[in-house]
């Protein structure tokens, strides 16, 4: 019975977590994108020279797009777990296709066990007939 209450639980655990998870990285992205969009503008008066501003700048680039990336990733790799989870306890999906299997394949062994019994009878009666020819044959 506690397994039962447990199971309900992880799964809404499981659930809240992927939700955060997508949540986390879907913030990640915009912030990046946003940083890299007000590099973009440029024009800020700083103390530095304006090669060593360039240079800092285009690395802040290079560092958020990776983080932009890196959130990508992460975001297919939370598809990727819910298809698995989604695959893996849809016990109802997989329940119905093995009772659609299981039915086609009754169908199957009736129609051949038809097709069998049909097969038999014919060749019983032939056989009949051959006998029949045979033992009524003048050339014994």
């Amino acid at each position: 019975m506690s397994s039962q209450r447990n199971l309900p639980q992880s799964r809404e655990a499981l659930l809240k977590s992927y939700n955060t998870r997508l949540k986390e990285d879907v913030k990640s992205m915009l912030e990046n994108f946003e940083e890299i969009g007000k590099l973009a503008k440029g024009e800020t008066e700083t103390q530095l020279s304006k090669i060593t501003q360039c240079e800092q700048d285009t690395y802040e680039m290079q560092v958020r797009a990776a983080n932009i990336v890196r959130a990508g990733e992460s975001l297919m790799k939370l598809v990727s777990d819910i298809k698995q989870y989604l695959i893996l306890n849809d016990f109802h999906s997989v329940n119905d296709a093995i009772t659609a299997n299981s039915q086609l394949f009754r169908q199957t062994q009736n129609d051949c066990d038809k097709k069998l019994m049909k097969l038999r009878d014919d060749m019983a009666a032939d056989l009949y007939d051959l006998e029949e020819e045979y033992y009524t044959s003048v050339f014994k």
